[in-house]
């Protein structure tokens, strides 16, 4: 490979756009198109960060809502790149740096903080990091493989599902202790180590469909069960939220142990 051809390969910072079918690159001026879409990617960042205070400060409701927040933003700044016609590399690594911050380190240190400081050290802070450490390696499986992604399906958990999922937990026990102690701990344990494992795992799970009508004539079922999920979210809140995580979790275990027996039989 020549001298000029590694020069083209090397990712150039700051990043670069491509005019169309020109060969000549073009550095981003000072307010670019990308600019929008990383606002919303750093106020996720901030919010993951902010939501790791708030459980060091104990306030585990607005720690838990932040996650929500976090996750509100990630979804909007993908949106508004799309909209704008404005992704670019620069966008793909500030979105994993920040989806590691708010989904990765902040659910995991709820959770330590929540119940599983208990275990004492260094248990503790093991099992709580393990959320973090799969986050880390399923955003980076994630990024590999981007040329070859579907957006219809996930291989792994995804980690806002993960985060999402620790956080109505902690949400949903905050407001109803159902569990309480040494309880507490055990279900926080094997929620923690189930979380990492699907992260890093190859079972496959859906993304949610878009809103629209050629969504609703394709998959209605799935859309309709999605609309009476969003309905039971906003009666009982954390609680339905958690319930609903638990089966868009399990749904995906199922679907992919059946695919698993098939091609075994096959």
């Amino acid at each position: 490979m020549s001298t000029e051809e590694r020069k083209a390969r090397q990712k150039r910072y700051p990043p670069v756009l491509h005019d169309g079918g020109e060969k000549s690159l073009r550095r981003f001026p000072f307010v670019s198109r990308s600019f929008v879409p990383s606002v919303f990617t750093v106020m996720n960042m901030v919010s993951g960060y902010v939501s790791i205070v708030m459980s060091g400060e104990g306030n585990f409701i607005i720690a838990g809502w932040l996650i929500f927040v976090a996750a509100f933003f990630d979804t909007i700044d993908g949106f508004v790149a799309r909209l704008t016609n404005s992704s670019s590399e620069f966008g793909v690594e500030l979105d994993s740096l920040s989806d590691l911050v708010s989904f990765g380190a902040a659910p995991a240190y709820l959770v330590y903080q929540f119940g599983l400081s208990t275990l004492g050290m260094p248990l503790g802070l093991v099992f709580s990091s393990l959320l973090m450490v799969g986050s880390g390696l399923r955003l980076a499986r994630f990024n590999i493989n981007l040329i070859d992604y579907h957006k219809d399906s996930f291989s792994g958990l995804p980690t806002p599902a993960q985060a999402m999922t620790v956080a109505s937990f902690i949400l949903w026990m905050s407001v109803e202790p159902l569990f309480t102690g040494l309880a507490l701990q055990q279900v926080l344990l094997v929620l923690t180590v189930s979380l990492a494992i699907l992260m890093v795992s190859k079972v496959n799970y859906d993304a949610l469909p878009k809103p629209t009508l050629d969504s609703f004539r394709r998959h209605p079922l799935q859309m309709i069960s999605y609309v009476i999920a969003i309905f039971c979210v906003l009666v009982f809140q954390a609680k339905a939220f958690f319930v609903a995580m638990l089966l868009y979790i399990l749904l995906g275990i199922v679907r992919s142990v059946t695919l698993m027996v098939r091609q075994w039989q096959l």
